[in-house]
C-alpha cells in the first residue's frame, strides 16, 4: 500500500524519520517552502492563498465575493420558490384550485428537484462546478417567466414549468456549499456557512413580501413570477466571468484526492452514520417548513376571517414574510453562533444545538394552532418564536454534512440529502396538509369552501407539524453518538492518512508496519519508510 504526499526535500534521510500514524496533525503544511529558504529555522504566516482550479490563486478577498455571489442567488432561488406562496390565493382563484391542488403545485416543484439533484452532484463532483450553475441558473430563469404567460385553459402547463424550476434550482443547491467548504474552513466556514444560509428564511420572507406586493401594484399575480428571473440573469454573468472556482479540498490541506465511481460515493455515503441520522433530522425540518411556508400565509387569513377581521393577502403576506426574515436572521445567527462557541467545549455540540431547535420549536408551533381562533397578535408572535428555533439548524446541518463527508463526495452528498429529506420531507408535506384538509371537509354539514370550515381543517392538518419536530429532535440526538468518530474519519481520509479502498467504498487506515511510500522532489529516489 502506498501513500503520496506533497514533495518535499529529498535532503531529508527518510530512512531515519519515525512514522507517528496516531499523529492527526498533518503531515506538510499548506503553505509551500520556499526554495531559497530552506535553512531557514523561522516559520512565516503569510496572506491566505487558496489554490483554484486553474492556473491563478484565489485571495482572501475574492473568497468573500465569490461568498457575496452565492449568497445573492441563494437569496433570489428562495424569492422565487415561495412567490407563489405570497399569491397563492390568487392563483387558487385564477386556475380554480382546490387545497390538494394548491399543495400538489409545490409538490411538483420539489419532486424535480430532488430527482435532478443525484444528477448534478455527480457532475458537481467531476466536472467545473461554476458552469453547471450558471447553465441550471439560466434554464430556471426562463421556465419561471415563461410560466408567467400561462392562461387559464392550459393550466397544466404552468404546473409543468413550475417543475422544471426544480431542475435549474438543483444545479445551484447541490454545488454552492461545497464551493464554500473549498474556500474556508473551521470557524470561518461556519461564520461564511451562516452567512450564505441567511438566504434562506431571508429569501423565503422576501419572497412573500415581493410576491404579494409586486401582484398588487401591477394588478395581476403574474408579474410576480416576472421579477426574479431578471436577476437571474445578472447572477449568470456574475458566475461566469466573477466567481473563480478553488480545488476541491484545498482549504483543509486535502493531498492526492481522486473521483470514485458514484456506486463508491453512495456506500460510502450509506454507511456515514453521523451522516445518514442528521439527514433523517434535516428531512424532518423540510418537513415542517415545507408546510408552513405553503399553508401559513394562507392560514392566518382564514384564522383573521373566523374572528371576524376582513384579511388582505398583500398585508398577511407582508407580516409573515417580515417574521420569517427577522425570525430567519436571529435564528441562523443564534445557531451558528452557538456552535462555533459551543464545540470549543464539546464536539458533539452541532447535532445537540439541532436536537434542542426542534424540540423547542414543538410547543411554539403547537400553541399558535391553538390559539389562532382567539388571538391574531399572540399566533405571530408563537409563530416568530417557533421560526427562530426552526431556524437553529440551517448552516449547523451544512457544516455536519462538509467535515463528515470527504471533499470529492461532497457534491454527492448534499445531493442525496436533498433527494431524502424533499423525498420524505416537504416534497410530500404541502400536498398532504391539502389532501387531509380536503378529506375533513367532507365530514363538516357546512359547505367545504365555508371560512370556519377551511379554517378548521387546514388547523386540524397542521397539528402533524409538532409531532414531526419531535422526531427530528430524535434523529439528531442519535446523531450526537457518531459525530465525532465520523468527522475524525473523514479528516484522516483528506489529509492521506488514510487510503481510499475504493473497490468497497470505505476507508482503510493505514496499519502500523505497513510499507508507506513517499514521494520527494526527485520521483527516482522515492523509497520505502
Amino acid at each position: 500500500m502506498s501513500l503520496v504526499i506533497t514533495p518535499i526535500d529529498d535532503t531529508f534521510q527518510l530512512d531515519a524519520m519515525p512514522v507517528d500514524i496516531s499523529d492527526t496533525e498533518p503531515i506538510v503544511q499548506n503553505n509551500p517552502i520556499n526554495e531559497d529558504d530552506r535553512t531557514s529555522n523561522v516559520t512565516t504566516t503569510p496572506e491566505p492563498i487558496i489554490q483554484s482550479g486553474t492556473t491563478s490563486d484565489i485571495s482572501k478577498g475574492r473568497a468573500y465575493v465569490t461568498v457575496a455571489i452565492l449568497l445573492t442567488i441563494n437569496l433570489l432561488n428562495y424569492m422565487d420558490r415561495y412567490t407563489v406562496a405570497g399569491v397563492l390565493n390568487q392563483i387558487q382563484t385564477y386556475y380554480n384550485l382546490g387545497n390538494a391542488s394548491d399543495g400538489l403545485l409545490q409538490t411538483v416543484f420539489i419532486g424535480t428537484y430532488m430527482i435532478f439533484s443525484p444528477i448534478f452532484g455527480y457532475l458537481g463532483d467531476r466536472y467545473t462546478r461554476k458552469y453547471i450553475m450558471a447553465g441550471g441558473i439560466f434554464f430556471w430563469s426562463c421556465v419561471t417567466l415563461a410560466g408567467s404567460f400561462v392562461d387559464q385553459e392550459h393550466k397544466l402547463w404552468f404546473f409543468v414549468l413550475r417543475a422544471a424550476v426544480g431542475v435549474g434550482e438543483a444545479s445551484y443547491s447541490t454545488i454552492a456549499p461545497t464551493l464554500i467548504a473549498d474556500l474556508f474552513v473551521g470557524e470561518l466556514r461556519t461564520r461564511m456557512l451562516m452567512i450564505f444560509y441567511f438566504a434562506i428564511p431571508v429569501g423565503s420572507g422576501m419572497g412573500y413580501i415581493v410576491g404579494s406586493n409586486i401582484a398588487e401594484a401591477f394588478g395581476h399575480w403574474q408579474w410576480a413570477l416576472r421579477f426574479t428571473p431578471t436577476l437571474g440573469m445578472v447572477c449568470v454573468i456574475l458566475i461566469v466571468f466573477v466567481l473563480k472556482e478553488p480545488q476541491r479540498g484545498h482549504s483543509e490541506g486535502g493531498r492526492n484526492l481522486h473521483n470514485t465511481t458514484f456506486c463508491s460515493d453512495l456506500m460510502y455515503l450509506f454507511k456515514n452514520k453521523s451522516f445518514m441520522l442528521s439527514t433523517f433530522g434535516f428531512t424532518c425540518v423540510a418537513f415542517v417548513t415545507g408546510a408552513l411556508a405553503l399553508w401559513a400565509p394562507l392560514y392566518m387569513q382564514r384564522s383573521i376571517s373566523v374572528q371576524g377581521g376582513n384579511p388582505k393577502e398583500s398585508v398577511v403576506s407582508l407580516t409573515f414574510g417580515g417574521i420569517t426574515i427577522a425570525a430567519g436572521f436571529i435564528g441562523v445567527f443564534l445557531g451558528a453562533e452557538s456552535s462555533r462557541r459551543y464545540k470549543r467545549v464539546n464536539p458533539r455540540a452541532d447535532p445537540l444545538i439541532c436536537a434542542f431547535g426542534l424540540l423547542t420549536c414543538t410547543p411554539f408551533l403547537f400553541f399558535a394552532l391553538v390559539v389562532s381562533k382567539y388571538n391574531t397578535t399572540a399566533t405571530w408572535i408563537l409563530i416568530f418564536l417557533g421560526e427562530v428555533c426552526l431556524c437553529l439548524n440551517w448552516s449547523i446541518v451544512a457544516d455536519m454534512l462538509l467535515y463528515c463527508v470527504i471533499p470529492t463526495r461532497r457534491s454527492a452528498a448534499e445531493a442525496v440529502q436533498i433527494l431524502m429529506s424533499h423525498a420524505l420531507g416537504d416534497a410530500g408535506s404541502p400536498y398532504l396538509i391539502g389532501l387531509i384538509s380536503d378529506a375533513l371537509a367532507k365530514k363538516y354539514r357546512d359547505p367545504p369552501k365555508t371560512p370556519s370550515v377551511q379554517f378548521a381543517t387546514l388547523q386540524s392538518a397542521l397539528y402533524m407539524t409538532p409531532f414531526v419536530c419531535v422526531v427530528g429532535g430524535g434523529f439528531f440526538l442519535a446523531t450526537a453518538l457518531f459525530i465525532v468518530k465520523d468527522r475524525k474519519e473523514a479528516e484522516k481520509i483528506t489529509k492521506d492518512m488514510v487510503v481510499i479502498d475504493e473497490a468497497k467504498g470505505i476507508d482503510n487506515p493505514v496499519l502500523e508496519g505497513e510499507d508507506i511510500t513517499v514521494t520527494v522532489a526527485n520521483p527516482e529516489k522515492s523509497q520505502p519508510l
